[in-house]
Formats: C-alpha cells, sequence, structure tokens
C-alpha cells in the first residue's frame, strides 16, 4: 500500500537525519513516488504525514504492550512485561532514539505539566483495561498510569543501576514501589471493643 510505503520512508529518513531535516521530496524519494503523490496521500504535507506516522507507531506499540500485559498470569508479571516490551521498543526504534538524542524539544512540549496529563490519561485509557482482569477499573489506570510514569521518568532520567529492558532489573523495581499498592490491607492482630 503506497500510504504505508511513505510513511515508512519517512519513518526511514527521520531515523537517519531527525524530523527537521527530513523533507517531503526525501520523502517521496525514498517512496519512490513524486511529491505529487505523496500530496495526494497526505494533503496536509509534512505535518499530516509526520502526524500519521507517529499515530501508526503509537498504535503498534501499544498492540505489543497489551498483548504481552494479555498473556500474563498475574497483575505483577503484567506491569512488568508491559514496561520491558515498552521500554525495548523504544530502545529499538531508530527514528525515536534519533528524535530523544538529537531534537527532543518536538516531545518537550507533549510532556509539560498540563500534557503529560494527556498522555498518562490516554495510556490509562488504552492499556487500563487490560488489567482489570486483576483489579477494578480505577486500580487498572492507576496502575497503567504509574507504569507509564516510570517508563517516562526511565527515559529521561536514567539509572546506571537500573535498565527497563532488563527484566529482573524491571521486576526489581514494580515489586519495591508499585506492588506494595496492591497489597492486602493488613490486619490489625488487636481488637478494639466497643462499649
Amino acid at each position: 500500500m503506497l500510504d504505508e510505503r511513505i510513511m515508512d520512508s519517512a519513518a526511514a529518513l527521520v531515523a537517519r537525519w531527525g524530523v527537521a531535516k527530513t523533507s517531503l521530496a526525501d520523502v517521496a524519494k525514498e517512496a519512490g513516488c513524486s511529491r505529487a503523490t505523496l500530496y495526494r496521500s497526505f494533503p496536509g504535507g509534512k505535518n499530516e504525514l509526520f502526524a500519521a506516522v507517529g499515530q501508526r507507531e503509537v498504535a503498534s506499540y501499544v498492540e505489543a504492550v497489551v498483548t504481552v500485559i494479555d498473556e500474563s498470569d498475574d497483575i505483577a508479571d503484567a506491569l512488568t512485561r508491559g514496561l520491558v516490551v515498552a521500554a525495548r521498543l523504544l530502545r529499538d526504534h531508530e527514528a525515536a532514539q534519533f528524535v530523544l538524542a538529537h531534537e527532543p524539544e518536538l516531545l518537550l512540549p507533549f510532556l509539560g505539566f498540563k500534557r503529560v496529563d494527556r498522555l498518562y490519561g490516554y495510556v490509562s485509557q488504552v492499556i487500563g483495561p487490560h488489567f482489570e482482569r486483576f483489579v477494578p477499573a480505577d486500580r487498572a489506570a492507576w496502575l497503567t498510569e504509574w507504569g507509564a510514569r516510570l517508563l517516562v521518568t526511565y527515559l529521561f532520567n536514567p539509572d546506571p543501576d537500573v535498565d527497563l529492558v532488563v527484566i529482573d532489573d524491571t521486576r526489581r523495581l514494580v515489586d519495591t514501589y508499585v506492588m506494595p499498592a496492591f497489597a492486602d490491607p493488613v490486619v490489625s492482630s488487636t481488637t478494639v471493643s466497643v462499649s
């Protein structure tokens, strides 16, 4: 399909040169089509093309994450595996890595105080329901948001002792900082009598 070939070409060029230096002429040449053909597919030009590429990549990303969550047997395993897959996909995505390393200003508007809440809300909405077999919907949304917060934190503030791509590192992080919030409440051994 021509639209997919154009988007593949755009992503490949971003991995090579970044968003700013990738022109529509470059994309058309890489895709083996004319600029007129490219504009017929993406009449909004570069903004529409890169928005479509971003939406496609996010949809693929979400699908991979929810697949491992759905295959997991318990909540800690589901969150751990989801984070590992999310981290691996980001690490292995050449275009995303170029943008993170050389054009982070393209991401910063989406990570400000007000905007990042939209990201967390989106993640809770699309991934949260996959945790509902373990916990009620409100807790699933909370868990998903905190998983996204962990990923964003470690993406922009890497810790030399924790690599989210390493399952044991991620499981230790999840067990230490997230799972205690989902433990059954401790029942006091003392009984209070009411007179």
